[in-house]
């Protein structure tokens, strides 16, 4: 059971893993260096015995990826799995050291097992020992610890980093979110910030300081069935090919097709009072916030700030009265966007977030809420997650454009039209499979770098399609404002060099045509992404073209992602590299 739920937890880390269990009273572990698989091998050869255990995969932060830093860390008295970093570990480690504990690890995860052994040495009870820990321990994390001697019991803690809960019968779980729980339970609580509980196989009791406290059991939507591969080679192809439908579904949610209205969920601010918009968000979401800087000002006239959260939060910057933040994340518990939307909150912004989860972190220490319904996304470099993502966010754009009175009813109606649409244009996009296939093979994959470009709403679209060729391929990539190519980037252009350009036919296009032409003179190897107007205008001076369906220019940044997710994802496959767990990459990052 702990193999089985570490599976659908492998897209958080894949460094190390391991389980511990109890067996006759003693804290018995198997760990192994790399994939779980390497794990469930060695458990093959030495099988673990125990009805309560612990088990983890780790994405390494403090000690490279190898077995002695692999989790369950462990005393003879206590054994621990850790997501999150220990901010004062080298201080506790050096108080435990001159006490005369030995480390065995590179960890900061030992601190808490040292720590906690030393309490139960001096005769503390477990509940004792975690509550003083908490109050010792400083930073982001997730812990749950493994008594020996107690079979009775399991322990978790929580701040900043999610846990979970599972409420099942004469048995509980804990995890770091519903989806490790799904085929277990549906019934699920989460723990908010500074809690710790006592489970044990009838209940559990959570507690914050030493004062008990109640959280509610909510009913989770997620099922084990929604995590399969099904036909597909990788998990990436099949959210790729999931995108018409998960697109269809965010629609269905905000979007009325029959009055061709757009209708978000109750808010608690008025869009024709916010003074400004402040977008925050990290990777792939953050390019979700460029985007959607261009919808809200172009069609709402509202002034949108947009920066990365790990910047923001530290940038301290003033932010005016009547401001909304807007968090963008595909797990909600991004640690770096959390501690933004604090920091915002703290100066008395709106927050409005927009998720994947809707029962994570950032949901609930949001006012508002605009779920994405894209489903789980295991394949580490997002694709679903961000096309749902710039669906809710134009939804957004649309509404606040009509209640600022800049919109008029019937340029909702034409925008609506070309949302409805969207699905069976993406469709089509998909449906290039040959040719996507063809330019990676012969063009991307036997590069050392690559280049793309876009303007206006293209452009992150290119920062995006240069992200996901870095992410998977290791490919060295970026993407540039094609403006921006004439003052610098245009010196590494060669024959070796392929010039991924974005261009759908819109106001800019001609403005694009002329920087394609500039590489173009300077031996660049171009491929056009482009509709059929623009590859009849440019067509004949690329290498390659890739003829999208013709869309109205607002929506075309959710169908332009298609291609350049294909592009990246055939040229990993072409190169060998692991598409769904790319190396050093983790899926949901909950450390600085």
């Amino acid at each position: 059971m702990l193999v089985d739920a570490l599976k659908r937890l492998e897209y958080r880390g894949y460094d190390s893993a391991g389980v511990a269990t109890l067996v006759n009273g003693q804290i018995e572990r198997r760990r192994a260096e790399g994939k779980l698989v390497n794990l469930e091998t060695r458990l093959g050869r030495e099988p673990l015995a125990g009805t309560i255990g612990i088990g983890h995969t780790r994405w390494a932060t403090h000690g490279k990826p190898s077995e002695r830093n692999a989790h369950p860390i462990a005393t003879n008295r206590v054994a621990i799995v850790h997501n999150g970093i220990i901010e004062n570990f080298q201080e506790l480690k050096d108080e435990l050291v001159a006490e005369g504990r030995r480390f065995e690890s590179d960890t900061d995860t030992e601190v808490v097992a040292q720590l906690l052994t030393a309490m139960l040495e001096r005769q503390m009870t477990p509940e004792d020992a975690m509550s003083q820990a908490m109050e010792r321990l400083h930073g982001a994390f997730a812990l749950v610890a493994l008594f020996s001697g107690r079979q009775d019991i399991l322990m978790g803690a929580r701040r900043g980093s999610s846990l979970a809960i599972g409420y099942g019968d004469g048995e509980m779980y804990i995890g770091t979110d519903a989806l490790a729980l799904a085929p277990f339970t549906k019934q699920v609580s989460y723990l908010e910030d500074d809690d710790w509980v006592v489970l044990t196989q009838d209940g559990c009791t959570v507690y914050q300081g030493r004062n008990e406290v109640k959280r509610e059991i909510r009913q989770s939507g997620i099922s084990g069935a929604m995590i399969g591969k099904g036909n597909h080679r990788h998990f990436m192809l099949k959210e790729i090919h999931e995108q018409p439908a998960v697109i269809g579904d965010t629609l269905h949610t905000y979007l009325d097709p029959t009055t061709r209205k757009v209708s978000l969920p109750e808010m608690p601010l008025d869009w024709a009072k916010v003074s400004r918009l402040t977008m925050t968000a990290c990777g792939t979401a953050f390019y979700a916030c460029m985007v959607a800087k261009y919808w809200f000002e172009q069609l709402a006239r509202l002034p949108v700030e947009t920066e990365v959260a790990s910047e923001l939060r530290y940038r301290e910057p003033p932010l005016p009265d009547n401001g909304v933040c807007m968090a963008v994340s595909q797990s909600g518990e991004t640690v770096d966007t959390l501690a933004a939307i604090r920091y915002a909150k703290a100066n008395r912004q709106t927050i409005l977030s927009v998720v994947n989860v809707p029962e994570s972190a950032i949901a609930r220490e949001s006012h508002a809420v605009l779920p994405t319904l894209a489903g789980p996304e295991i394949g580490v470099a997002s694709t679903k997650a961000f096309t749902t993502q710039l669906t809710v966010l134009l939804t957004a754009a649309i509404a606040a454009g009509r209640a600022r009175g800049v919109l008029s009813e019937a340029e909702e109606a034409k925008l609506a039209h070309a949302l409805i649409e969207l699905p069976a244009r993406v469709n089509e996009a998909l449906n290039k499979e040959e040719k996507y296939r063809h330019i990676s093979e012969h063009i991307l994959a036997e590069a050392r770098d690559v280049l793309y470009l876009g303007r206006g709403t293209s452009f992150p679209i290119a920062l995006e399609g240069a992200l996901k060729l870095k992410e998977i391929s290791y490919i060295h990539a970026e993407g540039y404002a094609a403006g921006e190519m004439k003052h610098g980037p245009i010196a590494l252009i060669d024959e070796l060099v392929p010039v991924v350009v974005v261009a759908p036919s819109d106001s800019i296009f001609e403005k694009t045509a002329s920087n394609f032409e500039q590489v173009k003179a300077r031996g660049g190897k171009l491929v056009l992404v482009s509709d059929a107007a623009g590859v009849a205008r440019l067509g004949s001076q690329a290498v390659a073209t890739i003829t999208l369906p013709t869309v109205d220019p607002v929506v075309a940044p959710i169908l332009y992602a298609v291609p350049v997710q294909m592009l990246a994802y055939y040229t990993a496959v072409a190169k060998g590299t692991d598409v769904d767990q790319p190396r050093n990459l983790a899926k949901s990052v909950t450390v600085e």
